[in-house]
């Protein structure tokens, strides 16, 4: 039913995050389907602001989040469930849209985020990834 699976991983809340990613590895395994692992470094928003970080910040950043992207999915992706790694650079919800035309997924797996008054029932980016996906949405509290 599922060839392609896009998961959206926040590693900022890892340990958050591994129930999401098991949903998905039980999905892959369930369909023979690939994993495509993905997880966003956010840009600043606002030139002036990145003018505060030094020179080639967000490029180690990106380094940086690929390698932590790579040791968590080592531990939490069976070696017989096949997948890859993304690391996008931007606006979350944008990028993880973005990224599922890209790799012709069927399906989206992401966190909803702790609700809280502002988002009441789920986080503003899961919320815009399912009011804008053109693929099912698999949202895990």
């Amino acid at each position: 039913m599922y060839k392609d699976i896009l998961v959206s991983i926040d590693l900022g809340h890892a340990e958050d995050e591994v129930r999401t990613l098991q949903t998905a590895v039980d999905y892959a395994r369930t369909f023979g389907s690939r994993l495509h692992v993905m997880t966003v470094v956010p840009d600043y928003g606002m030139s002036i602001v990145g003018g505060f970080f030094p020179k080639g910040h967000e490029q180690e950043a990106i380094e940086h989040t690929n390698e932590t992207l790579h040791a968590f999915t080592k531990k939490h992706v069976p070696a017989e469930i096949k997948h890859r790694h993304i690391v996008g650079h931007g606006s979350i919800y944008r990028e993880i849209l973005r990224y599922s035309k890209e790799v012709k997924a069927d399906l989206i797996v992401l966190t909803a985020a702790r609700p809280s008054p502002e988002d009441y029932l789920i986080g503003p980016n899961a919320a815009r990834v399912v009011r804008h996906a053109s693929i099912s949405v698999l949202v895990v509290r």
